[in-house]
């Protein structure tokens, strides 16, 4: 891993699991479907980890991990690993099935599926694991043994990678709301048994991923690495250790990490650079240093010059053999390979890199400074030529987006009067009952609709024929909330393809590829917009379908709107402009589409941003100026409505006890919130602060097959009911319906407006 003369080790941390072409996506669903069978499936797994590795080591990486691949999630696969079975899955002893794994994920008819939540500040969701206070921990799973051997047997030697101890303890769920670390004397055992396991496999490094150490951490949690690490180091004599933090610099806790008795460490150069200075000033006896240089979670081409500059001195003090060259963070995050994008404009493509070509950069920067600069003279010149070419194009920078946001006021940012006063210009306007009914906005995307998008978009269905096919499509899905009794309707978004990728493809400043997906979740790829210049609207977006589900029925249709800071947070962000200035920019197409959907009729204009949350800093001191800004953002968006307009906004799969003050600073008049999974604990954060507007906790979890039935969603609306007042109090499933199945949904919402009912019937 170091004994090399005339380069230096390049390492990459994890690899994207999915496929170049989202095989493991289309895997998973036909196991779903019945449509393949468990060998099946696990023989395309097998195929797509070869593929990976080959992909690395093709591409120069001289260090390759294995365990970094699932089929779900890799905090999943830890707690699977670890025997973490909640009671109610069908499993005591042996391996753990994939029945009950995928049960764990996705639920079934009859268990809901574990928690979910974003990796830290990313949009990757985790499975949240849920332990008991007196939880027996074994190997239940020794995957990240298998995948080491089956490499080893195919010929390349890897790096196991775990995610660390403490880190899983800090992201599990206690049943009983008690320290999860008071589990960690249980849960080290077990990791010290697979550490002498794969060192008997002939393992000689193992990546420990401890992405906690770059968080703000009480001395209990300090002190769980210090009782973990001395432990895990001298599990298995002659295994080296590499802890591995991301997603930021270590900060207050570097003292800790430098003394922990590991061999190697990973420092995420991106996020924590300066912290390079004070490894080089206090040289560590013996360790060896990963150095994260390339950004594992954008896609904007390296500036090899640069970081050349940058590197030189640092390898020069520590010594070539002491340094791996790394992405920042698992490339988990970024597309599999650019030279997939054969159709993308050529200026755009020629700033890009993905995984494979990030791979690549490194491996050049390696040569560069094991050889010197002039073994890559030209690489070096061509990805200088090519930054240059983007700094001065003329599709980068837009005069009158400038101008106008040089106007904005804080005027702007506020709506003409309070709450109080516009909940009796809405209640007027609206006439709702108590407890009103409506869903996120989104309905199933049929076959057919996806069948009918792409024959369009080949050219096989005109304009015409697939303008009347969508609303045929809406006008059925109004015609079906009418029947049922939707107080809200919303007109089911069949024209649209993804909640950002829809808004994005309309506005100035924006990118698309057609190859460049990442996982947010077990199969659900998502193909984040590359915000490549100043960002503007040319036209109206929405309008034309709202005016036309509106004209189909007397029930107040609601307008649908992504946010700025989910368009922000959902795309890869331009790296020349400050983030809070391109969120400002989106802003305010945003805001025009928002005047225009009110002057069109439409009364109430959701304005979803399910990403506010994860875009919260990790560290506390950083916070308070991305939540003034992400507040602002959503304000300008939003402010520019009479009182009589309802706002709404949606939120998913966040915590919320820490942004409470912010959430209510939005001054949405409604916000709709995931709750069925935690059956409404996240409520408590509302409760507690007093929240004075409305909301909508959701009673249908929509990522699990299962139909809850109206005792359920009943006893959830009775429970909101004891923590909020009932005028408060909206009915909604916990997210948009897009990934259902119509036979889910209609059964599911029927239930969910008979709950609502039998609440109006008790109060």
């Amino acid at each position: 891993m170091s004994d090399l003369s005339n380069t230096l080790a390049v390492a990459t941390l994890g690899f994207p699991r999915i496929g170049p072409r989202r095989e493991l996506k289309t895997a998973l669903e036909a196991f779903w479907a019945g449509r393949m069978d468990e060998a099946a499936l696990l023989a395309t797994a097998a195929d797509l980890r070869f593929a990976n590795w080959l992909r690395q080591r093709q591409n120069g990486a001289t260090v390759i991990p294995s365990n970094d691949f699932s089929l779900y999630d890799h905090v999943l696969d830890t707690a699977v690993m670890l025997g973490a079975v909640p009671p109610g899955f069908d499993w005591g002893e042996g391996p753990v099935p994939l029945s009950t794994y995928f049960a764990l994920a996705r639920g079934d008819k009859d268990r809901p599926a574990l928690e979910m939540t974003k990796w830290f500040d990313t949009n990757y969701h985790y499975m949240v694991p849920e332990l008991g206070p007196r939880q027996d921990f074994r190997l239940a799973d020794d995957k990240p043994l298998r995948e080491f051997i089956e490499a080893r047997d195919a010929g390349i030697h890897t790096r196991p990678v775990l995610l660390g101890p403490v880190s899983f303890l800090l992201l599990a769920k206690m049943r009983d709301g008690g320290d999860p670390l008071a589990l960690l004397h249980r849960v080290v055992p077990v990791y010290v048994e697979l550490l002498q396991r794969l060192k008997a496999a002939g393992a000689d490094w193992v990546q420990i991923d401890e992405p906690a150490l770059v968080l703000d951490l009480d001395p209990a949690v300090l002190a769980a690495f210090g009782k973990a690490y001395p432990v895990l180091a001298q599990a298995a004599p002659g295994l080296r250790l590499l802890l591995a933090g991301y997603f930021g610099g270590y900060g207050d806790n570097l003292d800790l990490v430098l003394r922990l008795p590991v061999a190697g460490l990973h420092f995420d150069l991106l996020r924590g650079g300066h912290e390079i200075n004070e490894v080089m000033r206090r040289q560590p006896t013996g360790k060896l240093y990963q150095l994260g240089v390339i950004d594992g979670r954008n896609v904007w081409r390296a500036d090899l010059a640069a970081l050349l500059d940058r590197l030189e001195p640092v390898v020069a003090r520590l010594g070539r053999d002491r340094v791996i060259l790394a992405p920042s963070c698992s490339l988990l995050h970024v597309p599999v390979d650019l030279a997939l994008e054969t159709g993308l404009d050529p200026d755009l493509r020629r700033w890009l890199a993905f995984a494979t070509q990030k791979i690549g950069e490194l491996a050049i920067l390696a040569r560069g400074l094991g050889q010197g600069r002039g073994a890559v003279r030209a690489e070096v010149a061509s990805a200088a030529d090519a930054l240059e070419a983007r700094r001065i194009s003329a599709r980068i920078h837009d005069p009158k987006v400038a101008r106008r946001l040089a106007r904005v006021t804080a005027a702007d940012a506020r709506r003409a009067h309070g709450f109080e006063t516009r909940r009796d210009a809405q209640k007027k306007r609206l006439n709702l009952p108590d407890f009103p009914t409506t869903t996120i906005g989104s309905f199933p995307q049929t076959a057919e609709v996806r069948q009918a998008r792409a024959a369009h978009a080949r050219g096989e269905l005109s304009a015409a024929d697939y303008d009347t096919f969508l609303k045929a499509a809406t006008a059925e899905a109004i015609r079906w909330q009418e029947e049922i009794g939707i107080d809200v309707p919303v007109h089911g978004e069949f024209e649209r393809n993804d909640m950002v990728q829809y808004f994005g493809e309309q506005l100035a400043g924006f990118a698309f590829t057609r190859t460049g997906w990442v996982q947010s979740y077990g199969s659900r790829c998502v193909r984040p917009p590359v915000i490549y210049g100043d960002v503007s609207r040319p036209r109206p977006m929405t309008v034309e379908w709202a005016r036309y589900a509106q004209s189909l029925t007397e029930k107040p249709m609601k307008g649908m709107l992504t946010g700025p800071v989910t368009m922000l947070q959902w795309s890869f962000v331009r790296d020349d402009l400050p983030r809070a200035d391109v969120c400002r920019q989106i802003a305010l197409a945003l805001r025009d589409e928002v005047d225009d959907l009110e002057a069109a009729g439409i009364a109430i204009i959701q304005i979803d941003e399910p990403a506010i949350r994860e875009g919260l800093p990790l560290r506390r001191r950083e916070r308070a100026d991305y939540l003034a800004w992400a507040v602002e953002c959503f304000r300008l968006a939003s402010s520019g409505v009479r009182d009589e307009t309802q706002i709404h906004t949606h939120m998913c799969y966040s915590e919320f006890n820490d942004i409470i003050q912010s959430i209510a600073a939005m001054d949405a008049d409604v916000i709709s919130i995931e709750t069925a999974r935690s059956k409404m604990e996240l409520l408590a954060a509302f409760a507690d602060w007093r929240y004075p507007n409305e909301i909508g906790p959701g009673v249908y979890d929509i990522h699990a097959p299962r139909c809850p039935d109206v005792a359920e969603m009943t006893d959830l609306l009775k429970t909101a009911a004891t923590r909020l007042e009932p005028g408060q109090i909206w009915v909604n499933p916990d997210c948009g319906l897009k990934t259902r199945k119509w036979d889910e949904v209609r059964p599911a919402l029927a239930n969910m407006v008979e709950a609502a009912r039998r609440l109006r019937r008790a109060m």
